[in-house]
């Protein structure tokens, strides 16, 4: 059996940080079947350029792959009566919608429990369900300045700046999928469901991690240092050699004293400006000056290899297209393909989940709605006909047209 063979999800979830939970959460196994409204011709994902065709896109496909669609439209009695069926059979309602909107939809676990006790309620929204900003819709840039991670990113005289990614979303999907393991794992042991309320901005605020916990309890302020340099570990940052740049750290007190040799200025081991992690955060104005003159007269194909000799950590500032042909990245298999009708061949980056005794296969993301003769008859065991009645009534909305190929 694949890993979360025996998790069924009915995803009410939309663009990028709840797809992107879930995603992982298909890749293993697990049956995520998404919920799509056809008031908004399905998840907006679907149509976010530039490679965006009909009711497809590549960043849609970045997200959905391995999942189901069921174009479903929750606010008729029909629509309704659909979902509820599902939530008798499924392990999660997942979400990622304005932190009052589940209570609106009613799709939290005290409107839920009983239809299905064990049932998990997982809400994965942009300011939580409480507190003054519940109503506001939350987005990554916006929490990354609210968070105080813009102010801390950059050049120290440039302007605030976002990450070059987007770290609040993907890393809000990873929690809301750990949080969904953890809420079924305790239902499946103990009979009883729950509500799990998942904030981007609570996990924007944690991510501030060590340098928050130094300011709560001394006061610290994280500066901006030249070069993306680390706060405190002096040198760790990106150093241009006479042909681009590279990464050079010393995270440790042995890797700078191995450095030392390499640049052959051996007399630095011991003097007391240099000689230590403190002193050389105190002395760093003096220090990383006169490397950059040293790093400066080489290629960065020059130094490397000599700082993969002595094991100290470095590496090369790739673009993101030598990122994706490095020879690790092919070796560790982290490319793979598809077929899709309107794109041909899709290329695409793997989950970085591995377990030894499983391989995951992916397919193409769903069409809007592409699954729901085979959900609701199959799965729920509904006659043709109640299904077509469904449809009259306007449960599932319109069915999109088949895609064309590009």
């Amino acid at each position: 059996m694949k890993p979360l063979e025996d998790i069924r999800i009915i995803a009410v979830e939309q663009y990028g940080a709840g797809p992107w939970g879930s995603v992982h959460l298909a890749d293993l196994g697990a049956d995520v079947i998404k919920i799509e409204d056809p008031a908004a011709k399905g998840d907006v994902g679907r149509y976010v350029p530039p490679y965006a065709q009909g009711e497809d896109s590549l960043f849609f496909e970045t997200f959905n792959r391995n999942k189901r669609s069921l174009s479903l439209d929750l606010n008729t009695a029909e629509g309704r009566k659909v979902f509820e069926d599902l939530v008798k059979v499924s392990d999660v309602v997942y979400s990622n919608l304005r932190g009052d909107v589940p209570a609106k939809l009613r799709i939290m676990y005290d409107d839920l429990k009983h239809i299905n006790p064990q049932i998990v309620c997982v809400s994965l929204s942009g300011f939580g369900m409480t507190g003054p900003r519940v109503k506001e819709p939350g987005y990554d840039y916006i929490l990354q300045g609210l968070a105080g991670w813009m102010d801390v990113t950059g050049e120290p005289d440039g302007p605030p700046t976002k990450s070059g990614l987007s770290m609040v979303d993907f890393s809000g999907g990873y929690v809301a999928a750990l949080t969904l393991l953890s809420a079924v794992h305790a239902a499946r042991r103990d009979g009883v469901g729950t509500d799990c309320d998942v904030s981007l901005y609570d996990i924007a605020i944690t991510m501030l991690n060590y340098p928050a916990t130094w300011h709560l309890n001394k006061g610290y302020e994280l500066k901006r240092h030249s070069h993306s340099a680390h706060p405190s570990l002096v040198p760790f940052q990106n150093f241009q050699a006479q042909d681009g740049w590279m990464v050079v750290g010393c995270a440790k007190e042995k890797f700078w004293q191995r450095l030392c040799d390499v640049i052959e200025r051996p007399e630095w081991k011991t003097d007391e400006r240099f000689a230590n992690f403190a002193a050389r955060e105190r002395n760093r104005e003096v220090l990383i000056p006169r490397l950059e003159e040293i790093f400066a007269v080489h290629t960065v194909a020059e130094w490397l290899p000599q700082f993969y000799a002595a094991s100290i950590p470095c590496g090369p500032i790739n673009t993101m297209a030598q990122g994706l042909t490095e020879e690790h990245t092919i070796a560790r298999g982290l490319i793979a393909e598809y077929e899709h009708p309107t794109f041909g061949t899709v290329k695409h980056t793997i989950s970085p989940v591995r377990l030894s005794n499983y391989e995951p296969e992916y397919r193409r993301a769903p069409m809007r709605g592409e699954h729901r003769d085979a959900i609701m008859r199959d799965l729920l065991g509904y006659e043709d006909q109640a299904v077509t009645d469904l449809a009259k009534a306007g449960a599932f909305g319109d069915r999109p047209a088949a895609p064309e190929p590009a």
